[in-house]
């Protein structure tokens, strides 16, 4: 989640989960020997007590560790307490063009590849898409021992609809090109998650503020699972006030409600946008389901209402 990127309780073996598919009856292996193999894991966003046991197993046990920062690597085993035998091999956003055929090789020569970026997912705002992308190209397999995600974390944290969200990654930060990518999602329903560098939070904020109104709610969740984990929740206006008035440190999650529903209005005022659409040489028809299904509002109607205003 940085910015060069970024336990339940499990019923007994056998039992079947909520949705009546029986659960398995032991957990995953670490990999047929000399079949090749991708391993996309996922590592601890703050709290190590979050890695998984099958990570640390493949930790231990790869042909080939794929690190974002093999430095974050060595002090994330070392808290662990175990210690990687394989070959660790640098893997970042600066040449993993390079890279990726060389570790496409060696799964072709029956290795198995672990991909762990510095926090999280790989592949999500974090390198191991393109070897992905090389993979399935190949038809070589891949894999992923899920665990760890900030996008996750702090969407359920937020207090905001989780039915239906969006992740959008950083923001550009040209004000042009940031603002350009606001305004594509002004009209965005679904929750919307962001990351941001504590820096530039302040002017994440108010871009946000008045692009998307200043009552939207909204929350900021900093340094997700660590010692100093805080979550603030308000409308953007607070949120953007509370930016101002503290130094933020840490990595930054932004939680965006939603654009709220609309009211679809009369088929009369819709009468302008057709005839505007008839003039560019749409003929009425069209021109009617295109405006009606934008403004959800009856064709039949909106048809009668055109018609009515000549």
């Amino acid at each position: 989640m940085d910015e060069e990127r970024n336990t339940p309780d499990l019923a007994p073996f056998g039992e079947e989960d909520m949705d009546g598919a029986p659960l398995l009856e032991s957990p995953p292996s670490s990999g047929t020997p000399g079949v090749g193999r991708i391993v996309l894991a996922a590592t601890p966003i703050g709290n190590v007590g979050d890695a998984s046991t099958r990570l640390i197993e493949l930790l231990g046990t790869s042909d080939i560790v794929a690190a974002e920062d093999t430095r974050r690597l060595h002090r994330l085993v070392t808290a662990l307490g175990i210690e990687v035998t394989g070959r660790v091999i640098s893997y970042h956003e600066h040449n993993e063009v390079a890279k990726t055929g060389e570790l496409l090789d060696h799964v072709r020569a029956g290795k198995t590849i672990l991909m762990v970026s510095d926090a999280g997912m790989p592949a999500v705002s974090d390198p191991g898409f393109r070897l992905v992308e090389g993979a399935v190209a190949a038809g070589l397999t891949v894999t992923a021992v899920p665990g760890p995600s900030a996008v996750l974390t702090a969407l359920a944290l937020s207090g905001l609809p989780t039915d239906r969200f969006c992740f959008e990654g950083f923001l550009p930060r040209k004000s042009g090109e940031r603002n350009s990518r606001l305004v594509d999602l002004a009209d965005e329903r679904r929750t919307m998650v962001f990351f941001e560098a504590p820096h530039r939070l302040e002017v994440m904020l108010r871009a946000l503020h008045e692009r998307f109104g200043a009552d939207r709610r909204a929350a900021v969740c900093r340094e997700l699972t660590k010692t100093y984990e805080e979550v603030i929740r308000g409308s953007l206006r607070e949120l953007l006030e509370w930016a101002e008035n503290n130094e933020v440190r840490g990595e930054i999650a932004v939680v965006v409600g939603g654009a709220p529903e609309q009211e679809p209005g009369k088929p009369e005022d819709h009468v302008a946008a057709v005839n505007e659409l008839i003039s560019q040489g749409i003929r009425l028809k069209e021109a009617v389901a295109a405006v009606a299904e934008d403004a959800r509002v009856s064709k039949r109607e909106l048809y009668s209402a055109v018609l009515a205003a000549r």
